[in-house]
């Protein structure tokens, strides 16, 4: 394929406004498909993916359009909308040299919707932008299109209308992404020099390398060396995906495909790392990918001791298939050996524990999340702590730190006062407020990002009657007055339920978490204290009664000192039994911590 008619694409969009559905229809289109064979999101294979309606993974596809009597590659690859995901969109732009940006004709532009445009520019893109669903009865394709001028700066003639589901508009977007997206810039007689934007482990194949190739040509046969991690390997199969895999003789500079070359351990892969031939001398690195930093962290634990080292082997192949996922080996004296996980956000965590429980058929208990924080120690020392068991004890701290996210927030202009109350109740910092039209405003805020990881997203929801949403960017780190609410239970502390509190929360935070956990953890034959407390202050507490039998049920009349007797020792049997019981303390306790109502707020 001659690279000035190879195409290299990929489409942006906030979460579900179409993207899967038009690339099931230019599959469709382009006959990469037939319509025995077509179904709905076609390019996203997981169950999770499915049974959600999100695309998590990236997904890439190659198709051949025919204008003219002149044959054109078309390199397509899927991107998820929801923010948790945004790293995976960012290693797809990099493989591109254009994007479609989606819009839904009746929500108009959405939070991810301008965040995934800066990135594309930040690409140097060319954006074709698109209108979606307009064949919805409550479209609004003109007033859409003038939030596209106002907050994206593209001009309206360009917009495309299109209807994914009903098929219209199809031939237009294919036209468009060959008009105006460029061709691919390299030299297929250059030294070898591919990106490897993702990967993936089989059980069959090893690990297959998902590459855009930049300059030069890969063939089976040849040697390859991974130029991050200096790793050599011999290419056994090279192909594209149309959408299943199909074996290639080769790939050349501009085209989008898989290596399989026997890699069989999962960390000669860095997803962003420079493919090139084994010998090749002086060929310069690719510019590749900044690893995301994890903004969520909870622990995982196997619910049965002996899984450790299945849920060891689970957390590594599933690194290698989601390179923003982080885990290390911790500790906890209430749940044993398990491990510290860092997420991108909430839905990132949700869906990381439910791969892991169904692929790999665990069964895990989660810790409640947490953020990182920064400490600056009475010595001037700077740790960074991502566990509240981390945190050194108060006398040896100076100063804490949390981290600030700048928010953005478009949602309807006759909720911007009840937003901003919310905003207001979770430490807020006000920025700007931007109309997008009469009915539509951009709200920016600066808030703590551990006020936006629990139950934040549906207030939002809910006070803007579905109707507004979010983008976040994280700013840097802010002095705050912190501080560590433990949870003792039964007179033990139980460090997998303690958490990081702003100090004016602690109290309230404190009280609300010790009366679910005396919902969640079961009565026991002896009376059982839950406290919440910070260092060696108790702040609230609860008491689970003990399980009570009537040991006199049997007595009828007689002396009462034969009723006494019994009581007496039944008091004696249960002191004894609660300095050596053991309390059980169940998983729902550990997801207390998130059921906290903040609705009084």
């Amino acid at each position: 394929m001659r690279i000035e008619n190879i195409r290299n694409f990929c489409i942006i969009a906030h979460i579900d406004h179409g993207k899967s559905t038009l690339a099931d229809r230019m599959l469709l289109k382009t006959g990469a498909i037939s319509l025995r064979d077509f179904r709905d999101q076609v390019l996203d294979d997981m169950d999770l993916e499915r049974e959600r309606g999100i695309t998590i993974k990236a997904s890439a596809v190659t198709v051949h359009y025919q204008r003219g009597g002149v044959d054109y590659m078309l390199n397509l690859i899927d991107t998820p909308g929801h923010v948790d995901f945004s790293y995976e969109v960012s290693r797809s732009l990099g493989a591109c040299e254009g994007a479609l940006l989606l819009v839904d004709a009746t929500q108009g532009v959405e939070a991810q919707t301008v965040a995934n445009n800066f990135l594309a520019m930040e690409h140097d893109l060319k954006i074709v932008p698109v209108v979606n669903k307009i064949d919805l009865a409550s479209a609004r394709f003109d007033e859409v299109v003038t939030e596209m001028e106002h907050s994206l700066g593209v001009d309206g003639l360009d917009v495309l209308k299109v209807s994914a589901k009903e098929g219209v508009g199809i031939d237009e977007v294919l036209d468009a992404i060959i008009d105006r997206v460029p061709p691919p810039q390299g030299d297929p007689k250059a030294p070898l020099q591919a990106l490897i934007f993702d990967s993936e482990f089989n059980e069959f194949c090893g690990v297959i390398i998902y590459t855009r190739v930049v300059n030069g040509s890969v063939r089976a046969g040849e040697k390859i060396r991974m130029m991050a991690t200096n790793r050599t390997a011999e290419v056994t199969r090279v192909g594209i995906f149309s959408p299943k895999m199909v074996d290639r003789d080769r790939l050349s500079a501009g085209e989008v495909g898989y290596i399989i070359a026997n890699i069989k351990t999962i960390h000669d892969v860095d997803v962003g790392d420079t493919i090139t031939a084994e010998k090749a001398e002086g060929v310069p690195r690719l510019k590749g990918y900044v690893q995301p930093q994890p903004m969520v962290y909870c622990g995982l634990y196997p619910a049965n001791d002996s899984e450790f080292t299945a849920l060891r082997d689970a957390l590594d192949k599933l690194s290698l298939n989601d390179s923003s996922f982080w885990f290390e080996p911790e500790s906890s004296d209430a749940l044993g050996f398990g491990f510290r996980c860092g997420f991108l956000g909430m839905l990132h965590m949700e869906i990381v524990q439910e791969r892991l429980e169904r692929d790999y058929d665990l069964s895990l208990i989660k810790t409640a999340p947490n953020v990182t924080y920064e400490i600056v120690k009475t010595t001037g020392e700077v740790v960074r702590i991502s566990s509240p068991s981390q945190m050194p004890d108060q006398n040896y701290i100076d100063e804490m730190r949390e981290p600030i996210v700048e928010v953005s927030f478009l949602l309807p202009a006759d909720s911007i006062g009840q937003v901003m109350k919310l905003l207001e109740d979770r430490r807020g910092t006000y920025r700007s407020t931007e109309f997008l039209s009469p009915t539509r405003a951009m709200l920016i805020y600066q808030l703590p990002l551990a006020e936006i990881i629990y139950d934040f997203y549906d207030k939002l929801k809910s006070v803007t009657r579905g109707y507004g949403t979010m983008d976040y960017d994280l700013l840097g780190y802010k002095p705050a007055d912190l501080v560590k609410l433990d949870i003792v239970v039964g007179g033990s502390k139980v460090d997998a339920l303690s958490f990081i509190v702003h100090k004016a929360e602690a109290e309230r935070r404190g009280r609300k978490l010790v009366q679910a956990l005396r919902k969640e953890i079961p009565r026991h034959l002896f009376e059982v204290a839950l406290q919440a407390a910070i260092g060696n202050r108790v702040i609230a507490r609860e008491t689970i009664a003990a399980m009570k039998k009537n040991v006199t049920a049997k007595c009828y009349g007689g002396d009462i000192s034969r009723k006494r007797k019994l009581w007496e020792k039944q008091k004696e049997g249960k002191k004894r039994m609660k300095s050596v019981g053991r309390v059980e303390v169940p998983q729902s306790a550990f997801l207390a911590v998130l059921s906290v109502d903040r609705s009084e707020q």
